[in-house]
């Protein structure tokens, strides 16, 4: 832990990225993000026959996801703990228009700000009645609805002292397989955002973009 970077370091990054120029989209190789020295590409894109991977894509019906995988509130014998909230939007395409009928899935943190997964030990607890996955598709106007509750925090190891805010993490389809976007919804006012490198890398506030 030792050799991690401060918050201080993280922040002055933070503060050099954001003096330069911004653009539409999250920035791929983002320094106060420490994961995206290894992710991000850095040799050119390769086009490849969208038919062919679509040969190998799944197709979800109306049989494949059932109405109550959206409540994330009733997937055990019982009640989970923290705030219950509702989740609502809708799928947009980029001109605008709604995106019917398409897989919008979700995954979370407990109350306590602690996935169940393997890779999660922080000493949080697990909360017996909640698993923190869910899914549904979207209507004929594009929208989707969410019944959960609110996630807690959670530590990281970007730098010494690290702590995300509170989140939940969407994956939408859109009309095709290589058409999925996988992004995050934040809460208004998390004392967090100003620390953390993962929200900070959107570079255009506009609703929409990130």
């Amino acid at each position: 832990m030792t050799n991690l970077p401060s918050q201080a370091d993280i922040s002055a990054e933070i503060a050099a990225a954001q003096a330069g120029a911004g653009g539409a989209q999250p920035r791929l190789d983002y320094p106060a993000y420490r994961s995206t020295i290894r992710r991000h590409p850095k040799h050119a894109l390769h086009p490849v026959d969208p038919e062919g991977v679509e040969l190998w894509a799944p197709v979800f019906g109306p049989q494949d996801v059932a109405d109550d995988e959206a409540d994330l509130t009733i997937q055990h014998s019982g009640e989970p703990i923290g705030e219950r909230i509702t989740v609502t939007g809708r799928v947009l395409d980029g001109d605008g228009r709604p995106v019917a009928h398409q897989l919008v899935e979700v995954w979370q943190a407990n109350a306590a700000g602690r996935y169940r997964h393997q890779r999660d030990q922080h000493p949080a607890p697990l909360d017996p009645n909640f698993t923190g996955v869910g899914r549904c598709r979207t209507g004929a106007d594009g929208s989707y609805r969410f019944t959960t509750i609110k996630p807690g925090p959670y530590p990281w190891r970007n730098h010494h002292n690290a702590w995300r805010p509170a989140h939940i993490h969407f994956s939408l389809f859109g009309a095709e397989f290589t058409q999925r976007l996988v992004t995050q919804m934040y809460f208004p006012g998390d004392p967090l955002f100003g620390l953390d490198p993962i929200y900070q890398s959107i570079t255009d506030p506009s609703p929409g973009s990130g």
